[in-house]
């Protein structure tokens, strides 16, 4: 089968990064699917990237659904709802497990290779760790629905004894170009930028833990450039098939990732702590750090890059340069 790709949340984060990257590699037979916003946020996130079509993502349930979607190389499904405290547990049930269900089976049923985006919310608190074993997934607590939708999908695919034929990746907190349009959901680097640039300075939220002070609570923090080279690695070796972690390994505080947005902005910090919203506090991750030797072993071998050379990076050649 030749070169040729479906990007699902392809105008999303790391969706249209992955296309950005597949052009770079010389690849346009590419079918970005997803639902654009009013805004046109979503839209701004294509306008450079070179691409054979767009179909919004229900004309495109209903088409492959049907049978009228030819097949191709290779579905990169990164579309879904990602927002941590969406409520509608119907609407999740269908657009992240029911359309990734209906998706997998029709890539597999097409010779497709299927690569997919779980998440580290699935982690729930992590007092379970965050190893990405066939046997630990069945044990797993997410703290909210998405995280839920995200596992019922593994779950599924564990139990079909599909994961031997496909690959998953749980994102831990990445960050980078192209998230303006996430909203809340952005990462704390693009929020940071603007905060900073209009007032000089930057609120993290309190800490409600005694084992943790204010800021000091730790994430695994992964530049979407690395999120992407990732999932490309799955891609250039099919063989290479499973749930796995998509994180750099290294847990670093929010106070740690503030100071480097102030160093990337050349300003002296000034953080304060504010309250964290009620709503969240009990689904609050306060530790994320993803075990990598699934992933090394199955040769992926490139360094991730640190939050300091990440955020530089991100700040100098996207945030600083625009205009709004």
């Amino acid at each position: 089968m030749t070169d040729s790709f479906i990007v699902t949340g392809g105008a999303g984060f790391i969706g249209s990064n992955l296309v950005k990257a597949l052009n770079r590699r010389g690849h346009t037979d590419i079918l970005i699917v997803d639902s654009l916003d009013a805004a046109g946020m979503k839209e701004r996130n294509i306008l450079d990237l070179e691409y054979a079509g767009y179909v919004d993502k229900k004309d495109f349930r209903n088409s492959f659904r049907c049978g009228n979607t030819a097949a191709v190389g290779t579905v990169f499904h990164l579309g879904a709802c990602s927002s941590t405290t969406e409520t509608n547990e119907e609407y999740l049930r269908d657009n992240n497990y029911g359309y990734s269900r209906d998706l997998c089976e029709w890539s597999l049923g097409n010779g497709s290779r299927f690569i997919y985006a779980s998440s580290a919310a699935t982690y729930g608190d992590g007092s379970l760790g965050y190893s990405d074993s066939d046997e630990v997934t069945p044990t797993l607590k997410p703290l909210n629905l998405y995280g839920q939708s995200k596992q019922d999908f593994d779950m599924w695919a564990l139990r079909e004894g599909l994961l031997s034929r496909i690959a998953g990746l749980k994102y831990f907190n990445v960050y980078g170009p192209r998230e303006d349009h996430k909203g809340e959901m952005r990462s704390v680097v693009n929020k940071a930028y603007k905060q900073i640039a209009d007032r000089g300075e930057i609120g993290l939220f309190k800490s409600y833990l005694d084992d943790y002070a204010d800021g000091e609570q730790k994430r695994d923090f992964v530049y979407v450039r690395d999120a992407v080279d990732v999932t490309l690695f799955f891609h250039d070796n099919p063989g290479a098939s499973g749930l796995f972690n998509c994180g750099t390994g290294a847990a670093r505080t929010w106070i740690d990732l503030a100071r480097a947005i102030f160093a990337a902005m050349e300003r002296e910090p000034v953080i304060h702590f504010i309250e964290m919203p009620e709503s969240i506090r009990d689904k609050y991750q306060y530790f994320t750090q993803s075990e990598t030797e699934k992933l090394r072993s199955a040769g992926f071998s490139a360094p991730f890059t640190s939050i300091e050379d990440g955020v530089l990076d991100y700040v100098q050649s996207c945030l600083s340069l625009k205009k709004d």
